[in-house]
């Protein structure tokens, strides 16, 4: 059969030349002849060109001048659905000889969720919407057939949409991981020259001292001055003139006592005091009492620095921690007991980077002993990631955010909440729909909080949302596993 459909239609497609094509597919071929040939009598056949767009992004068969408001039953050839997330346009679902693709019965899809475009010369049969009711009546088995495409399809789009949202997370991740480790790597590293350097000073000062023949009185007094060097300063307890002003004593007395003023600096960055120093120069004198100072001032200044470096690394050691402990690499693919306080805790560390941008005050609530959940720990902290985030995108500079977790209803109930602007009502029935954002073109996919529903579907938990100006809470409660009460 050949019908004009708005000059789509070719010859080439009679319903009794389409029957035995029907038969040879492989999605529908199995179907009764009965059912094939009510197929080949209610649709109409086409060819298309490599570059063809079937369908662009967005629309529906009204605003095309191609009837596409049905299902396309392919024959030969090959089209594809090219989807624009916000970092550029690529492949996400093809279809092939065999395949059946387009509109499908029962389907909630309302418009192309991306452009269809054919890859090669295509030839397809069209049944379109409106001989739905009848297909379905007159047709159950080419209708469960269908059905079973449809469920096929949502599963590779879901599956290709967390994958899509995880390469994104794993870009903001990475963004906000070279900041994070930016600070304490160049700590270690600054540190670690400034300690070659002190260390080789050191050794001079050891060898100037050892050659002076100390007697075991001499030995004493240097070993109290350095002592008092590697007693820990009260922190804050000194203010920038108080520090400057400790820098000039301490050169002043070193002067005075024909000492190498050089180790003034590090002096006066430890404990030591000028009665220590004076006690000292009772005992030391000329260039033995110099030598003495330095190899003090560059073995506490050795100290200190092993210190940096030693608090610097610990830095980057939890970053990694928290970062492997958010993306839960080293987790089996399997439903565990998961400590949603860590993971809460997790997220917030990858997420400091952005936190500081905003200057946002976070305050973390997690009750004390709170029972695991059962789930995917990766999947729950992108839940985690993609609330705060969108908390963080809505308040201002100085925003507030409240991350709470508590025992709850026979569960535990996550809540993360801001002060920002609030979800307009008329909207906020909306937010979970695939593709719906608030976000400026390019800024935002829309798909945020739709992966946020389906991951917590998936732990077997439900998400709510209660917001007004000035406050927005976004609810997660999760169940406990069988046979754990809160």
């Amino acid at each position: 059969m050949s019908r004009d459909r708005g000059g789509a239609a070719e010859t080439g497609g009679t319903a009794a030349e389409m029957v035995p094509r029907l038969k040879a597919h492989r999605t529908l071929g199995q179907a009764p002849d009965n059912e094939l040939a009510w197929v080949a009598a209610h649709g109409f056949f086409r060819r298309f060109k490599q570059g063809d767009v079937l369908i662009s992004s967005g629309k529906t068969a009204d605003s095309s001048t191609i009837p596409v408001e049905g299902f396309h039953i392919v024959l030969s050839g090959h089209l594809a659905i090219y989807v624009d997330r916000g970092e550029g346009r690529h492949k996400v679902l093809e279809w092939r000889a065999g395949d059946v693709s387009g509109f499908l019965p029962f389907s909630r899809m309302r418009v192309s969720p991306g452009d269809v475009v054919f890859e090669e010369p295509t030839e397809v049969f069209t049944v379109l919407k409106e001989h739905f009711p009848e297909l379905i009546r007159e047709c159950p088995t080419v209708t469960a057939s269908l059905v079973h495409v449809m469920v096929d399809r949502a599963r590779q789009f879901t599956s290709a949409d967390l994958h899509d949202e995880k390469m994104r997370s794993l870009g903001r991740l990475a963004a906000g991981l070279a900041h994070e480790l930016n600070n304490p790597a160049s700590a270690v590293i600054r540190s670690a020259k400034s300690l070659s350097e002190g260390l080789i000073a050191a050794e001079a000062a050891s060898r100037a001292l050892g050659a002076a023949g100390l007697t075991a009185a001499h030995r004493a007094a240097v070993d109290a001055v350095r002592d008092a060097c590697l007693a820990t300063r009260k922190s804050g307890a000194h203010s920038p003139i108080e520090e400057a002003d400790r820098v000039d004593a301490i050169t002043a007395w070193l002067e005075a006592h024909g000492a190498d003023v050089a180790a003034a600096g590090p002096l006066a960055d430890t404990a030591v005091t000028l009665p220590a120093l004076d006690q000292l120069a009772e005992s030391l004198h000329g260039e033995v009492l110099s030598a003495a100072l330095r190899w003090v001032a560059h073995g506490c200044a050795a100290r200190s620095l092993a210190g940096e470096i030693e608090s610097a690394a610990g830095r980057i050691h939890d970053i990694v921690a928290a970062v492997k402990g958010f993306t839960q690499m080293d987790r089996e693919t399997v439903a565990q007991p998961l400590d949603v306080g860590r993971g809460l805790a997790d997220t917030l560390t990858v997420l400091r980077n952005k936190v500081r941008k905003k200057s946002a005050t976070v305050e973390v609530e997690v009750e004390p002993d709170l029972p695991a959940v059962p789930g995917y720990g990766g999947e729950l902290n992108q839940v985690w990631l993609n609330l705060i985030e969108n908390a963080l995108d809505a308040i201002g500079q100085d925003g507030r955010l409240h991350v709470s977790a508590k025992r709850e209803g026979g569960g535990v109930a996550v809540r993360i909440a801001d002060d920002g602007p609030g979800i307009p009502a008329a909207i906020r029935e909306r937010i979970f729909d695939p593709f719906f954002t608030t976000k400026p073109v390019g800024e935002g996919t829309g798909l945020g909080l739709d992966i946020v529903r389906r991951l917590v579907s998936r732990q077997n938990g439900a998400i709510d949302v209660e917001s007004r100006p000035g406050r927005t809470v976004f609810t997660v409660k999760l169940p406990l596993a069988p046979g754990r009460t809160a």
